[in-house]
C-alpha cells in the first residue's frame, strides 16, 4: 500500500493493483486512520526532499517536510501500535568522510541541512526504540540509480538532477550539453568518485530486513552501495557507450560541498542480511536507465495523477 501526496512523486508509478491513498505525511489523523484501516504491520518511508542545494538556501523546507512531519508518521503508527519501520537515510549524514571506504561506525557530520535532517530522524529512530520499543532499520544509501529492468518504470524528477539522466538526456539532445562540475579533484582523472548502487539491490535490502525488526526495540543501521566508486567521467563515458552517442559536456567550477569521494562499505548488510548486489558495475546500471529514458521521453506523463 502506498501514500504519497504527490508533490514530486507520480501516480502512474504505482502499480494500479496497489492500493493508494493521496494523503501528507504531515496530516497525522489521516495517515492514522489509514495505517488501521489497511491493518498496517510495518512502514517504509521514502518521503523526504533531498535536493541538497535547495536545503541550503530553503531549510525551513526540509526541516518541515523530512522531520516535522515524519514525526507525525511515527506519532501516527505508535497510536496504532504499529511499531517496525524501515527508513531511507542517505550516506550524506557523514559529511565529508575522514576514510573510505565508508563504514556504519564513522562519525556523523552533516555539511548540509539535508543531511542533518536525515541524521535528526534517526536520532528520533533511536529514542523511540527506547521509549516505546519501536524497531527500525535505517539504510544509508549512497547514489541510487538506475530503472526497472524492462524499462517500466524509472526516474522523473523536475527538476533533474541526477548525473546518469542528465547524462542521457545531453545525449539525446534533450537538455544543454552537461555541466561536469569540477575537474581538479584529487582523483585518478580529476572528477568525483561516487558509489552507484541500483535501486532495485536497495529495494532488495528493505525486503532482506524485515525479519529482523521482529523483537521490540531493535535499531539497526546499515551503508548500502556497491563498494567500487565511478568518477563522473566513468559514468559520462558508459552513458556513450550504452547509448552510442557523445554526450555534449561544459566543464565548470566545483560546487560548494561536494566531496572528492564517498564510497561504502557494505559488509554489514552482506552479512546479516544476505545482501547481494545484482548490479555490481556501472555499465549494467546505466543500461536500465537507458531503457526507461530513451523510451519515455515526458517520464510519467499525464500518468502521473
Amino acid at each position: 500500500m502506498v501514500v504519497d501526496n504527490l508533490v514530486y512523486g507520480h501516480r502512474g508509478a504505482v502499480a494500479p493493483s496497489v492500493p493508494f491513498h493521496e494523503i501528507s505525511l504531515g496530516d497525522e489523523a489521516a495517515v492514522r486512520s489509514v495505517l488501521e484501516k489497511e491493518r498496517i504491520e510495518l512502514v517504509m518511508h521514502f518521503a523526504a526532499f533531498c535536493y541538497v542545494g535547495e536545503s541550503v538556501t530553503d531549510p525551513l523546507k526540509y526541516y518541515l517536510n523530512n522531520v516535522s512531519a515524519t514525526l507525525q508518521l511515527l506519532k501516527a503508527m505508535l497510536a496504532v501500535d504499529v511499531k517496525q519501520f524501515v527508513f531511507s537515510s542517505t550516506c550524506a549524514t557523514f559529511g565529508v568522510p575522514d576514510r573510505l571506504p565508508m563504514t556504519e561506525d564513522l562519525p556523523q557530520a552533516p555539511i548540509n541541512p539535508y543531511g542533518q535532517t536525515k541524521l535528526d530522524v534517526e536520532n528520533v529512530l533511536k529514542a523511540l526504540a527506547r521509549a516505546y520499543g519501536l524497531s527500525f532499520a535505517a539504510f544509508r544509501y549512497f547514489n541510487a540509480a538506475g530503472a526497472a529492468e524492462d524499462g517500466s518504470i524509472g526516474e522523473d524528477h523536475d527538476p533533474e538532477t541526477h548525473l546518469i539522466p542528465l547524462a542521457i538526456d545531453a545525449a539525446l539532445g534533450r537538455r544543454p550539453p552537461l555541466r561536469l562540475f569540477g575537474t581538479d579533484y584529487p582523483t585518478p582523472d580529476g572528477t568525483c568518485l561516487r558509489d552507484y548502487v541500483h535501486v532495485d539491490d536497495l529495494s532488495r535490502a528493505h525486503i532482506a530486513v524485515f525479519d529482523r525488526l521482529t523483537k521490540p526495540g531493535t535499531g539497526l543501521f546499515y551503508n548500502l552501495g556497491t563498494g567500487t566508486p565511478n568518477s563522473n567521467r566513468e559514468v559520462i563515458r558508459a552513458v556513450e557507450r550504452i547509448s552510442g552517442r557523445k554526450v555534449p559536456l561544459a566543464e565548470a567550477p566545483r560546487r560548494a560541498g561536494d566531496a572528492p569521494a564517498l564510497y561504502a562499505d557494505s559488509t554489514l548488510a552482506r552479512r546479516e542480511l544476505g545482501w547481494k548486489v545484482k548490479f555490481g558495475d556501472i555499465e549494467s546500471i546505466v543500461d536500465t536507465a537507458w531503457k526507461w529514458h530513451s523510451t519515455h521521453p515526458k517520464g510519467f506523463g499525464d500518468r502521473n495523477r
